[in-house]
């Protein structure tokens, strides 16, 4: 997958991680718990009220002290709700803004990854990641937390109350709290355990669906006749998904269903031991206390029960927290420097000093040795058996790669220190797969240039000659691409990538077998645009077909990673090496 395990311990600093992400919002989550407290104050109000009541007022028929009595437990009512209505609406705002933050956070910092990350992960894990694992924590963040806060103020403002009502009945009402606290580690450990295989379920399912439910998958399924197996892998999953889901929505009932029946219970309890420790023909307590203590007692068990409930639901989220810390945790390869150079009237000459490059985990290095220049406004092809690095030596110069060793410097200047914006002006790329979005033909163009004008798409499109046939489309410049660009063909797509590159006028360019997968035809007509948009400019090419690169000022053949013949079509020709054998395995691409 290409991501490591998880810890999965939870140790402090992981909780301290966890409250710095609220930090931001410190005053509001004040002021929440400042509303919090005057809630849980207010709450144990009424049962004091209802003792005088019961006590004082009705006893004496004291009707001026009654109606006081009830307006005020009115009045409680109405500020206590007062209370929850903006702690709830206050504390929601806080806990969505640190959604954002956190799904903004890893976004950019996946941004930020090499291309090496993104070759050995699949793309269903990372976006379930950033959908899934981050929307699981949504309850916990916006609700679940202040309900902790909020539930457990309540039980130490109530079991206080309770105290000052009669230590006695107090006694009696908490005598099972140390059996609810092992009840909620233990049923926390276990859902851990199934929250954390529960995500990983999530993140093959979502691997399946983009990997299945794509056009190329669908395409491929299809033709290969393997819908119902896909249909019948899909479901297994699924199941597996739906029995870790009531797993971990029915671990440990039965515990809590124990003491839910000890809670229900207890006011029978309270009665009993009231009336048990009267003498006779009166009780120990009053009536009036004897009554509050009991709506005091269901004033406690309510919190308490959302207390073991919302424990659990932290406990899960402990899991959720650890996968994407994972993912903001990954160090960064390619890094922006942090006093990047800014070139003067940059030319684009391309210089590459013994540079080697190595894959992670590989075995051996996949360049070794590589000195080459290309000076501004010249063209450099790079051939060679599949395997040979011709595309990894590409990529090294838009930093798609950092060198293992060696230097890649453009007008003197090496990649690494300029910055991103700067190498990405710079250097324009083509590739052979086109990626193009679910958008218009504009708005794919604009992606290199969000500034640029119709008019710059119309000189860019002409460039890449791909204009007269986006003029003659009923929606011309409007039209929606399709997922992938599948509306248009191989030919077409490759010529709008053309014009996206060069919209942004960059004065290198790089093509890497741009033109391989086309038919004879359709090659011809991409390698205009080619040949136009490259005018002017260094032109890096990888070729697979010899055609494209006979005109090049300068080829270079790689073999395991090293140069071993370089020169011009003609020169290498005459030399009868390995690029003369290439030509003659294929004679009819070099017409």
């Amino acid at each position: 997958m290409g991501i490591p395990e998880p810890v999965h311990a939870h140790p402090p600093a992981q909780k301290r991680r966890i409250l710095r992400l609220f930090r931001p919002y410190r005053g509001s989550l004040l002021l929440v718990v400042g509303l919090i407290v005057g809630s849980a104050l207010v709450s144990v109000v009424n049962p004091f009220l209802i003792r005088e009541i019961m006590d004082v007022a009705l006893p004496q028929g004291r009707t001026g002290l009654l109606t006081l009595l009830a307006l005020s437990m009115i009045v409680v009512s109405m500020v206590n709700s007062s209370f929850n209505v903006w702690q709830t609406n206050l504390s929601t705002k806080v806990g969505q803004f640190v959604m954002h933050d956190l799904r903004t956070a890893v976004y950019d910092h996946l941004e930020r990854m090499s291309l090496a990350f993104f070759t050995r992960t699949r793309t269903g894990e990372v976006q379930s990641r950033i959908a899934n694992d981050i929307g699981g924590m949504q309850a916990t963040v916006t609700t679940t937390a202040t309900s902790l806060v909020s539930d457990l103020t309540i039980v130490i403002a109530t079991v206080t109350a309770m105290v000052l009502l009669d230590w006695r009945l107090a006694t009696v009402s908490l005598f099972m709290l140390p059996g609810f606290v092992w009840v909620s580690r233990h049923v926390g450990d276990e859902r851990r355990v199934i929250s954390r295989a529960r995500q990983r379920q999530f993140a093959e399912l979502s691997s399946t669906v983009q990997e299945s439910l794509s056009v190329s998958g669908i395409m491929l399924g299809h033709t290969m006749g393997r819908s119902r197996s896909l249909t019948g892998a899909f479901a297994a999953q699924s199941r597996r998904l739906a029995d870790l889901e009531v797993r971990a929505s029915t671990a440990g009932l039965w515990h809590q269903s124990t003491i839910w029946i000890v809670m229900a219970s207890m006011p029978a309890v309270i009665y009993w031991v009231a009336g048990m420790t009267g003498g006779p023909g009166h009780m120990a307590v009053s009536l009036g206390t004897l009554v509050a203590s009991t709506t005091l007692q269901q004033s406690l068990f309510r919190p308490a029960q959302r207390l073991l409930s919302v424990g659990l639901e932290i406990q899960s989220s402990f899991e959720l927290f650890a996968r994407i810390f994972e993912y903001l945790d990954l160090p960064v390869d390619i890094a922006e420097p942090e006093r990047p150079v800014e070139p003067v009237n940059p030319r684009g000459e391309v210089r590459m000093r013994k540079v080697g490059f190595t894959y992670a985990g590989a075995g051996r290095p996949t360049l070794r040795g590589i000195d080459v220049t290309v000076p501004a406004g010249h063209s450099l092809a790079i051939v060679g058996e599949t395997g040979s690095g011709k595309t990894t030596l590409s990529y090294l110069v838009p930093r798609l790669y950092d060198v293992t060793c060696g230097s890649v410097t453009i007008d003197g200047i090496d990649v690494r220190d300029l910055s991103f914006a700067t190498l990405a002006s710079a250097v324009g790329v083509v590739s052979q797969e086109t990626y193009l979005f679910h958008a218009s033909v504009a708005d794919n163009l604009r992606f290199a240039q969000p500034a640029a004008t119709d008019e710059d798409l119309i000189a860019a499109a002409k460039i890449a000659q791909i204009h007269d046939y986006l003029v003659s489309l009923p929606d011309g410049y409007a039209t929606v691409v399709g997922e992938r660009g599948y509306r248009f063909s191989g030919g077409e797509k490759q010529r709008l990538a053309i014009a996206r590159a060069i919209l942004r006028d960059p004065p290198i360019l790089v093509l890497d077998e741009a033109t391989s997968a086309l038919d004879t035809q359709t090659e011809q007509a991409v390698q205009e645009a080619i040949d136009s948009a490259s005018a002017g400019r260094t032109t890096i090419t990888v070729a697979h077909r010899l055609s494209t690169v006979r005109d090049a000022d300068e080829i270079i053949v790689l073999e395991r990673g090293e140069i071993v013949e370089r020169g011009t079509h003609d020169e290498l020709l005459a030399f009868a090496g390995r690029y003369a054998s290439l030509v003659k395995r294929d004679p009819a691409s070099v017409v």
